[in-house]
């Protein structure tokens, strides 16, 4: 971090992003376009931070000793930085997980902003909120997580998990409380769960780019998308593609759309928000993310 001291200057506020791998990261992208729109480029600048696994302690050490105001964090390290933060948030302590650090004078506050990126993005994309609605979450791993803690915090009136791990569905459904529920993972089940569901998130890696052989499929979707039907919402947590083959199915058969470039878009606002204490240009931050990824299909 002392490279990007050195470029943007003394007195600039840096803020950025740590993972590895993070070159294709759209995150510094969507910080300056809103660092632009805010007349704030002269003064804030956002890079990415290439950080090995296992070095989470020290990346926090450098954006003390750089003065950086505060990083977005990526995979692996989410649940490294939970532990290391001097003070965590109640979500990103419930979830184990952080993807926002903020710094306070040398004291580093981690929260996780997924969950709340992701409800932006429904009620954007498909003016969906999940108060007194029936959702089907399909996976267990940390973005899954982030989505069913958010959507009974939101007012879901069920929150059920489909994973092919039964262990680590019910850690999920746990965060939803009293109306999280695991799908038991039977044709027939799984069936009525989609049909009884007013939202169904795929938040598996399946049909993201460079994901070896998880394109889509019979076989490879735990929920087939021709479950779905007109009424119905399906979200995709992959952006790239954004439109993933699961997510073109559900939408041949009638649902509701929504890509995964909305939760990064709004997660990112969301962290600006602690960051800058100014309202995010989201519309700008938007134009960036989709000139950097444009829909197809």
């Amino acid at each position: 971090m002392d490279g990007a001291r050195s470029e943007a200057g003394a007195g600039a506020t840096i803020v950025g992003v740590i993972g590895s791998p993070v070159a294709h990261s759209l995150s510094p992208l969507l910080h300056n376009a809103a660092f632009a729109a805010l007349g704030l480029a002269d003064e804030w600048r956002s890079f990415a931070f290439e950080v090995p696994p296992g070095q989470a302690a020290a990346a926090l050490e450098a954006m003390r000793l750089s003065r950086v105001t505060g990083l977005s964090v990526t995979m692996p390290h989410k649940a490294d930085v939970a532990a290391l933060v001097d003070e965590c948030s109640d979500v990103a302590r419930r979830l184990g997980a952080v993807n926002c650090i903020v710094n306070r004078d040398g004291a580093l506050f981690g929260t996780n902003t997924d969950g709340e990126g992701f409800v932006s993005s429904l009620a954007r994309g498909a003016g969906f909120a999940p108060e007194g609605r029936r959702c089907v979450v399909v996976g267990a791993g940390g973005a899954a997580r982030a989505v069913v803690l958010a959507l009974a915090v939101g007012g879901a009136a069920q929150v059920a998990v489909v994973n092919r791990t039964p262990e680590r569905a019910y850690e999920a459904a746990e965060l939803a409380g009293p109306v999280g529920s695991v799908v038991p993972l039977t044709e027939g089940s799984i069936a009525e769960a989609v049909a009884a569901a007013d939202l169904v998130v795929n938040a598996t890696p399946v049909g993201m780019a460079g994901v070896a052989g998880q394109t889509g499929g019979p076989g490879v979707w735990l929920v087939p998308p021709d479950l779905l039907e007109p009424g119905q919402v399906a979200a995709d947590l992959v952006y790239a593609p954004r439109v993933t083959p699961w997510l073109a199915e559900a939408v041949a058969c009638g649902a509701t759309a929504v890509d995964g470039l909305g939760m990064l878009v709004h997660q990112a606002a969301a962290q600006l928000v602690l960051w800058t204490g100014v309202e995010p240009p989201v519309e700008a931050m938007w134009r960036a993310a989709e000139a950097a990824s444009p829909r197809e299909g």
